[in-house]
């Protein structure tokens, strides 16, 4: 071997991680790809820091580096820099490569290059994730040739520096990462600064606009702009700006984000309790943030609530789920003076685009300039203590609108005389300032010339023949040696590619079947312990046909899936008379557990379990390869892990529909549980996905109200269903004042988060329908809940 190889291959050779699939470093000539993200990712020596391609869509990645420990309340990591926000890449054939040239290229489907280091280099290079976060070209005698701490995106890690020529943008939202419409940098005084950067208009909030430089406590006469957050939790800059978090001294992960909201916070990170907490904010009432709910209306804050945006009166939103977007009137304006009138605002002001500012005026005085204007929308018209005068403002455009009892100023709108008026105001929640933005990529395929298209074709007719003759040779030695059924059924779960267990290794880790911990109509469910260590749940299902029918159903219907909140099988057993699947285990059980427990669920872990559950529902119902029905959905089948993220489970009742024929819904019986199934099933109506979105209503008004379904039964044609004293009980409750105390169970009560509460009854409500064309589809079920659409 020559010489000059041997450094290459030893840092080839000592990148990979043999105990995982994660490397510690990349070499040159390799790459990660988009293909593989779970397994394609640089650590950091510590472990707290993991960098490779990150999914923020449908198809759509990101090259990213983020803490490698999820959050406990969600299963999303806390991403800290990102290379392509802005231009996602195809979740196929797209890779980030170090290059010989010593240079990084993000390729997106194979051939569109959509970033680059711009570097280059004759020596030796690796990419490297240091302990601190930062991504690091280098040459290995040293030499940095480009590193992420010097292009932040929405965040800055201890040591980060904030120069004169970076900047920090926030997101769009937070399901959104895009770049948004907030900045924080050092401006043309040096001065650090937040500054909206709107689509029509850009404008500072922070430090105080009305205040000069001095007043706000900042030093201009300076040429370094820098700024820096310390591990201890101060943050300074050389403006002569210096803070302290709330935890200031403890050696604690931290991070400085410009979140989407516009306000710069610093996040310190709970160890014990395995989430981010804000040590630190830089505004403490959002509604002085530019630009937080658009023109055309205003912003209220309150500690308990949050912020609210409301449109002015006689303008309506334009777009519900993104209030960056704002009002727009509902009428016209002329410039006939006889034709306007003003309405009264009390403790509403509207700061900035002032086209008149003019001191002792009277209101007529006031008014009449601004009517005589026609591009006047309006004007505020105030009483200054401090000189004794009245101050005029005529406003050419209404922004940065904010209502709270504290301002003493009145402001008057420009509307049409004609109009009659109403205090009333459209508004949303703090939360709904945008929605989530789902973002999909298409595969866009390669060009081949003529040559190649050719000999594809014909590999594809070669291999379609061997195929054939193999197809052949199978069916002659089946004629000639059938199996048995027992065989055949082992043949099929072979090519499902689960793991196949032995009986005798299944009894062995479930100490004899001694550890039940759930039982149904279909077997009984017990704590496993593999010889791997891995805890898993293994299900016996009866010896009887029915069981081994449902064993055949749900190891092919689990198959075909893959999501977040379905359960995920890890084997089965197929052995002689026993049936048994292997599951992933669940740490908190069922939610049928959890809501026997009382004060176990608090609001907003019960409205994550009731969107979890849908998402996966909507994946069955809507994006599976087959039209999938549950068909027995209820809490007992809702399991819950160690963060309480959901997952639907027990798959022996579903019923698969090929998509191209899905008004053949044909059931050869009755299935389900008796409380949870819907009218169609007793009165022998068409079954649709519906009967799911009817059951999982049933669900959520348990959840609500603290009590089973199994209390509220009938019979009907010898068949025991759910009889709606319960969904009748919680509508005519709805109906009259104080209502939540009247319907919510009394150990979670309703001081938590009443708008979550509300969207839950509203969404239960509609899914119970006795019409099944009356109830939304899952995937409206999840929108309104991802929405919080509280109209009954």
């Amino acid at each position: 071997m020559a010489l000059s190889k041997l450094p290459f291959l030893l840092i080839l050779f000592c990148s990979f991680d043999l105990s995982s699939s994660a490397f510690t470093s990349l070499a040159r000539g390799y790459s990660l790809s988009a293909e593989k993200p779970a397994q394609d990712i640089i650590v950091s020596q510590n472990g707290i820091f993991s960098a490779g391609f990150f999914e923020i869509g449908d198809n759509a990645y990101c090259f990213a580096v983020w803490y490698t420990e999820k959050p406990n309340s969600q299963n999303i990591p806390t991403v800290v820099w990102t290379a392509n926000r802005d231009q996602p890449v195809n979740g196929k054939y797209s890779k980030l490569s170090l290059s010989h040239a010593g240079n990084l290229e993000l390729v997106d489907a194979g051939r569109i290059q959509t970033w680059s280091s711009r570097t280059e280099s004759h020596e030796h290079v690796e990419l490297y994730l240091n302990d601190d976060g930062n991504l690091v070209l280098h040459e290995l005698q040293g030499t940095v040739l480009w590193q992420s701490f010097d292009s932040p995106t929405d965040t800055l890690l201890p040591g980060q520096l904030l120069i004169r020529q970076t900047l920090l943008v926030s997101g769009r939202s937070e399901s959104n990462r895009s770049s948004g419409f907030y900045n924080l940098l050092f401006d043309s005084d040096n001065v650090l600064s937040l500054l909206y950067n709107g689509p029509d208009v850009s404008s500072s909030y922070w430090p105080v606009p009305w205040l000069v430089s001095w007043q706000a406590g900042r030093f201009t006469y300076n040429s370094s702009r820098v700024a820096v957050l310390n591990p201890l939790g101060e943050f300074s800059s050389s403006d002569n700006y210096t803070i302290r978090t709330s935890d200031y001294g403890l050696a604690l992960q931290r991070r400085l984000t410009l979140d989407s909201d516009g306000n710069l916070r610093v996040y310190s990170r709970d160890l014990s309790q395995r989430k981010w907490y804000v040590s630190w904010q830089a505004i403490a009432d959002s509604c002085n943030i530019h630009g937080i709910c658009g023109p055309n209306s205003v912003c209220s804050f309150d500690q308990k609530n949050g912020r609210k945006c409301s449109c002015l009166p006689w303008y309506r939103v334009k777009n519900q789920n993104d209030w960056s977007y704002g009002c727009e009137p509902a009428f016209t304006l002329t410039c006939n003076k006889s034709e306007s009138t003003f309405l009264e605002l009390q403790n509403v002001e509207l700061y900035g685009y002032d086209n008149n500012f003019v001191k002792n005026h009277t209101y007529s005085n006031c008014e009449t300039l601004c009517i005589e204007d026609c591009n006047c929308k309006g004007f505020q018209y105030s009483f200054d203590e401090g000189s004794g005068q009245f101050l005029c403002y005529t406003k050419i455009q209404l922004r940065n609108g904010e209502h709270s009892p504290q301002l003493t100023g009145v402001t008057y709108l420009r509307v049409p005389r004609a109009k009659s008026f109403s205090s009333s105001r459209e508004s949303v929640k703090k939360d709904d300032h945008i929605c989530d933005v789902q973002i999909y990529r298409e595969y866009i395929k390669k060009h081949v010339n003529r040559f190649s298209y050719l000999f594809l074709w014909f590999a594809i007719a070669l291999g379609a023949f061997e195929m054939v003759c193999i197809l052949v040779v199978w069916c002659f030695l089946m004629r000639t040696n059938p199996k048995s059924g027992i065989d055949q059924h082992g043949y099929q779960l072979v090519k499902l590619g689960f793991r196949k267990f032995s009986y005798s290794e299944l009894k062995e880790a479930t100490k004899g079947f001694s550890q039940e911990i759930g039982r149904g109509a279909g077997g009984i469910v017990y704590r496993g312990l593999l010889s791997d260590q891995r805890l898993v749940a293994i299900k016996k299902l009866n010896e009887a046909k029915e069981g081994e029918d449902e064993f055949l159903a749900e190891v092919s219907t689990i198959g075909r899936l893959n999501h977040m909140n379905l359960i995920e099988m890890w084997g089965y057993c197929a052995e002689g008379k026993h049936r048994l699947l292997v599951y992933e285990y669940m740490e908190n059980g069922s939610l049928a557990d959890c809501l026997s427990l009382n004060n176990t669920l608090d609001w907003s872990k019960m409205y994550n379990i009731a969107l979890g559950t849908a998402r996966g529902l909507a994946y069955l119902h809507e994006e599976c390869l087959e039209w999938i029905l549950h068909c027995d959905i209820k809490p007992q089948n809702i399991l819950l892990d160690s963060n309480y993220e959901p997952k639907v489970s027990d798959f022996g009742l579903s019923k698969l529909l090929n998509r191209d024929n899905l008004k053949d819904s044909k059931f050869s019986m009755i299935r389900g549980t008796r409380g949870y199934m819907a009218p169609e099933w007793i009165f022998n109506l068409p079954i649709t996905s519906k009967v799911d979105v009817y059951s999982y209503g049933v669900v959520l008004l348990e959840m609500i109200t603290g009590r089973t379904a199994t209390a509220d039964i009938q019979a009907v044609n010898g068949v025991d269903t759910y009889n709606g004293r319960l969904k009748t009980s919680v509508r005519e409750k709805r109906r009259v004042a104080s209502w939540a105390e009247k319907i919510v169970d009394p150990p979670i009560g309703t001081d938590s988060d009443v708008n979550k509460m509300k969207v839950l009854v509203a969404v239960a409500l509609k899914c119970v329908e006795e019409d099944k064309d009356a109830r939304p589809t899952m995937s409206q079920v999840v929108e309104m809940l991802q929405c919080h659409d509280t109209d009954p």
